[in-house]
């Protein structure tokens, strides 16, 4: 057993970004000013999108694009139930119903052929997520879409550092919802983004994320600004904060050496797991010039050899000071959205129940994987060997 605990994340901070974050805060403009600004430039060259819109999560981006397109009563937005809730929760919001999509149990995202036995007249917009930052071939969703007249949003939660066909996600989807929770590959401790190449949406988008305003702090109080504005339309309170969009550009400049980081540990993982019995992986990415960013190294417990051992699973690595976590509770579990499931989801069912994250962030060295693997190992084999107590 360890001596110390390894938490299942840890944000990687640098005296850099640390500097970064001080210097926002020491040159006086605390909140939406030039530091945000130039993380939407910033990722709008990197991505080869038109738009970038910082915001407060990935869920406000999430809201503000499906209420730029549209999305309101009477209309379906389709979407993995495997996936955090922010999705169905924004839908809900708008007045609109969610439709759980299942998943394919190799690459547990959904599918062009998933999304279509979930889409009916009603279908507005889709929501893909590429499920911990492995690429799922956006582009065969959108051409389904396209042709329906039906407009898809990325939920790019995982996918800072993910390629999908050397593409990043928002350039083939109307947009691109991205995350900088304190987990995700690139933090500002809370915050998100939105791309896109559609200017009405971006327009739109900004719009909502300030009150529905014609001009934000940093218009009025400026120098050259203007106390006066107008409100055309209620919208909400999203905006990024400037130290942290500062957090992030110190973040954006080192995300190239953390996505290699992040591969080295799961080619490590990989390798150990192919001699642990009772585990299977997440398939490969498809194309050469795809790249998982790595966002999560989740496993399942194969169900013949481990069967319901997952929960088990967690509570031995814990005894063992190591941290793990289940991605995700299917949305159509919770009490709350349960009235939204349609369709039986076989394989979204099935698989949730035998998924386990590992900790897999820049911070961590070889042994930490080789302890992570060692106790991994010892748990399988005790569940396997029914020796586990299960509770």
């Amino acid at each position: 057993m360890r001596s110390s605990y390894l938490p299942y994340c840890r944000p990687s901070i640098t005296d850099d970004e640390i500097a970064a974050v001080v210097g926002a805060l020491r040159g006086g403009w605390l909140t939406t000013g030039p530091h945000a600004a130039r993380l939407e430039r910033e990722f709008e060259s990197r991505a080869g999108v038109d738009y970038a819109v910082a915001l407060s999560s990935c869920t406000a981006a999430l809201h503000v694009a499906l209420a730029a397109i549209g999305v309101g009563p009477g209309d379906e937005v389709v979407m993995p139930s495997l996936t955090f809730v922010a999705g169905a929760q924004c839908t809900v919001e708008l007045g609109a119903t969610p439709v759980f999509a299942d998943v394919d149990p190799h690459t547990l995202s959904t599918t062009a052929e998933t999304v279509r036995a979930a889409t009916t007249q009603k279908t507005k917009a889709i929501v893909a997520m590429p499920y911990a930052g492995r690429p799922a071939d956006i582009g065969s969703i959108v051409a389904y879409a396209r042709e329906r007249g039906i407009r898809v949003i990325e939920d790019a939660a995982h996918a800072a550092g993910m390629l999908d066909r050397g593409e990043w996600a928002g350039t083939r989807a109307d947009a691109a919802a991205y995350s900088f929770y304190a987990t995700k590959n690139l933090t500002t401790a809370e915050g998100g983004m939105l791309l896109t190449n559609d200017a009405t949406i971006a327009e739109r988008a900004r719009l909502l994320s300030l009150h529905g305003m014609s001009r934000d702090a940093w218009k009025r109080y400026a120098a050259k600004g203007s106390w006066r504005y107008d409100v055309s339309e209620p919208g909400y309170k999203y905006n990024l904060a400037d130290p942290l969009a500062a957090l992030g550009l110190a973040q954006l400049q080192r995300l190239e050496a953390m996505q290699a980081r992040r591969e080295a540990l799961a080619a490590q993982y990989l390798a150990g797991i192919e001699h642990i019995e009772g585990i299977n992986v997440q398939a490969e990415v498809e194309y050469a010039d795809d790249r998982h960013s790595w966002c999560m190294f989740v496993v399942q417990l194969d169900e013949d050899l481990a069967g319901p051992g997952r929960d088990a699973c967690v509570e031995a690595l814990a005894r063992e000071n190591i941290g793990a976590s289940v991605h995700y509770i299917p949305t159509h579990v919770f009490s709350g959205y349960r009235r939204y499931m349609r369709d039986p989801l076989p394989y979204t069912e099935a698989v949730w129940q035998r998924l386990l994250s590992l900790p897999l962030y820049p911070a961590m060295n070889e042994s930490d994987v080789d302890d992570v693997l060692g106790a991994l190992r010892r748990a399988l084999n005790a569940i396997i060997a029914g020796t586990y107590a299960m509770r």
